[in-house]
């Protein structure tokens, strides 16, 4: 049985890393992102690495038709083993002052093109009685996220419906895993505009551990995969502390980013 994984937003970042470790394990590699040069970079490596074949799909995912594109695809590989849903990006800034398009386009893509995307895939790895889909959503997505409160909750939504989806198809051979990285060197920050200079040197992580850390996870069939002792801590503590302390404390944090 020949053995694919599709992979969103693959052309940087943790994407790419995913794209370059699947490839090492022999993966047949569907690549998905809108800089479609970039993918086409990429490639010569990936199969160089060992991917057997890689298909570079240039889309936007917060356009329809481009959507409805990549769900074919989805449907239609062959193989179909992995899907990694990691295409995202956040803004950040006060709410009242942003722009409502960009608001707009980050749900569509965060979470309505995940949905989509899962709801393409799911059927097809039931199926088959194996494989998995890894969901990227963000340590962010476990805490109310003054000036970054969009992008919050698209994650929020991401690890409630993944954990959800994970409960329903226990037992299937299918493994739904929630990725939430917290601080990794891409370019996530700068695309939103954030200001990372006061960030702890500690608080960062690599793509390729923090892709180490959820296959690992994805391997023992581990629901949740928060990468990282820090960020694991900081997910543990958000259970202890009250609500309103919570905003209070990731208003102040977020405040020195945007």
């Amino acid at each position: 049985m020949s053995d694919t994984a599709i992979v969103t937003g693959a052309s940087a970042g943790i994407g790419a890393a995913f794209a370059r470790a699947l490839a090492a394990r022999g993966k047949s590699l569907v690549l998905v992102a809108r800089d479609g040069a970039r993918l086409e970079g990429l490639a010569p490596e990936l199969r160089a690495k060992g991917a057997p074949s890689v298909t570079v799909l240039p889309a936007d995912l917060t356009a329809p038709a481009d959507l409805v594109r990549v769900e074919q695809a989805v449907r239609s590989a062959d193989g179909l083993s992995l899907l990694v849903n990691n295409a995202g990006f956040g803004t950040a800034g006060a709410f009242v002052k942003s722009s409502l398009d960009a608001e707009d386009r980050e749900i569509r893509l965060n979470v309505l093109a995940l949905v989509h995307l899962c709801h393409a895939a799911a059927p097809r790895l039931v199926a088959r009685g194996s494989g998995g889909i890894i969901n990227v959503s963000s340590v962010q997505g476990f805490f109310p996220s003054p000036f970054v409160a969009t992008y919050g909750a698209t994650k929020a939504f991401v690890t409630s419906f993944s954990e959800a989806l994970a409960g329903e198809l226990a037992g299937t051979g299918v493994t739904v895993q929630t990725l939430c990285p917290g601080f990794t060197r891409t370019e996530f920050q700068e695309r939103a505009g954030m200001k990372t200079g006061d960030v702890p040197r500690s608080a960062w992580m690599t793509p390729e551990s923090v892709v180490a850390a959820s296959l690992e996870a994805l391997d023992r069939g581990d629901a949740l995969c928060v990468p990282g002792a820090q960020n694991a801590a900081l997910v543990g503590l958000e259970k202890l502390i009250p609500r309103a302390l919570t905003r209070k404390i990731t208003a102040r944090l977020n405040r020195r980013v945007v």
